[in-house]
Order: structure tokens, then C-alpha cells, then sequence
């Protein structure tokens, strides 16, 4: 997706005073409001960078998985959010830097390849850092190709991986779960892959392995069909 690029001196972005309120807040609301299945949640190493990978259903899912984990978790987010007019724009971009987003460009070139690097220096910081390798969300449930920055990050920081499986956030509503036999949402941590076997190979034939064994991963975490193409049709 992205040829290697020598790191970026941009400082990584940091999560404020709002992150922290937040996930105090949030974490027992979305507990009364969802009841997430947490699986595996042992999973994410306790210290040192981590990526989580993860497929992409929902807006929900940017809020999920960081109050589903034990870590403060980082994400990107659209570069929308960061860019909006008048005081509901400044309100946005005030929250989406307080909780330490990184904007994404759904454009490759220079925009992206700065986004990387800044989710990069995220993981040489020590933090957390989540993805969503299909780049958008899917729209039919299936779990579409993995785009390669992931894996770029991944080769590029030595970051533990860890595959993430999100189960029902697609369609799940505010206290649905209430209803005798109604599903919960389900959030599945899975073990860190083992790359240890690509060190020494050339770096592009090293990311697509390494896209395609966070793919797999992740297909079987969510139960999702895989569809062998790349997710063109949604824009967030």
C-alpha cells in the first residue's frame, strides 16, 4: 500500500484529561447499554506496543474495543472530524485530538503515509494503536481484504499484533440485549500472531504475508465469510 518511509520526527499524539474521564464514564455505561462479551481480553500483552487489528462494522466499533480493553486504546479516524467549520467543527476537532485520534486521508500519497507514521510513533511510545485493515466499513458483512498499512506499522515498529473480532455491532441497538434470547455483542481478543518467521524476508512480500495472516485471524475471531476483494463501497 505504502513503500517504507524512515520514521517520522512528528511527535505521537497523546490522549488528554477527556480520554480518561471518558473511559470512566463509558466503560459502565456501554456495560448497561450493550453487555459486551469480552473474550480474551488477557490477550493484549500487559506492556509494550501493541496494534490491534480488527474488523469494521459499525461506528460503534471505534468505541467498543477501547472500552472493552484493559489498555488505553489510540485509533485512526477520519480526517472529517478534524477539519469541520464554526463551533461544532472546533468542538469535533477538540475532542478527536483531546482522546488522541489520528486523522486518516482516504487518499494515498503523502496524507496517509502521515498518518502511519504517526501511528507508528504511537507504538514506538509504548501505547496501544488499533486499525481497521479494511480501511472502511463493511456494508454486507463480509470481511473484505486487508489494505497493507497495518502491516507496514507492524514491520516497522516490532509491535506485538493482536487480532480483534467483533461480533454484532453491526446491527446491535441500545439495551437490545434486555429481550429474553436476543444476542449480545461480542468482542473476541485474539492471541498475538507469530511473525517470527518473516524476519530476514523482503519487506513487501512480508506485508502481504503478514496482511493475510491478520485477515485470517480475524475471519476466525468473527465467524465472518471472507469476500477476496477490497471494501470500495463504504465511506466511513
Amino acid at each position: 500500500m505504502i513503500a517504507p518511509v524512515p520514521p517520522s520526527p512528528t511527535p505521537a499524539p497523546r490522549p488528554g484529561a477527556i480520554y480518561s474521564l471518558g473511559r470512566v464514564v463509558l466503560r459502565p455505561l456501554f456495560w448497561l447499554m450493550y453487555r459486551p462479551r469480552i473474550v480474551g481480553r488477557g490477550n493484549v500483552p500487559e506492556r509494550g506496543p501493541v496494534l490491534l487489528v480488527s474488523n469494521h462494522l459499525a461506528t460503534l466499533d471505534t468505541l467498543i474495543i477501547p472500552t472493552s480493553a484493559a489498555r488505553p486504546v489510540q485509533f485512526l479516524i477520519k480526517s472529517s472530524y478534524f477539519t469541520g467549520s464554526g463551533m461544532l467543527g472546533r468542538v469535533k476537532r477538540w475532542f478527536f485530538s483531546s482522546i488522541g485520534g489520528v486523522p486518516v486521508y482516504r487518499a494515498t500519497g503523502r496524507d496517509a503515509r502521515a498518518a502511519l507514521d504517526a501511528g507508528s510513533s504511537i507504538l514506538r511510545a509504548g501505547s496501544v494503536f488499533a486499525v481497521f485493515p479494511e480501511g472502511t466499513r463493511s456494508r454486507d458483512g463480509k470481511l473484505h481484504e486487508g489494505h497493507g498499512g497495518a502491516a507496514w506499522m507492524a514491520r516497522d515498529t516490532g509491535a506485538a499484533v493482536v487480532p480483534v473480532g467483533l461480533i454484532g455491532t453491526g446491527t446491535a441497538k441500545p439495551l437490545s440485549h434486555l429481550p429474553p434470547g436476543r444476542p449480545r455483542l461480542e468482542v473476541h481478543f485474539g492471541e498475538p500472531l507469530d511473525l517470527a518467521d518473516l524476519e530476514g524476508v523482503p519487506d513487501g512480500k512480508a506485508r502481504r504475508e503478514i496482511t493475510e495472516r491478520m485477515m485470517v485471524a480475524i475471519a476466525r475471531l468473527s465467524g465472518q465469510e471472507r469476500s477476496g476483494s477490497v471494501n470500495a463501497t463504504s465511506r466511513d
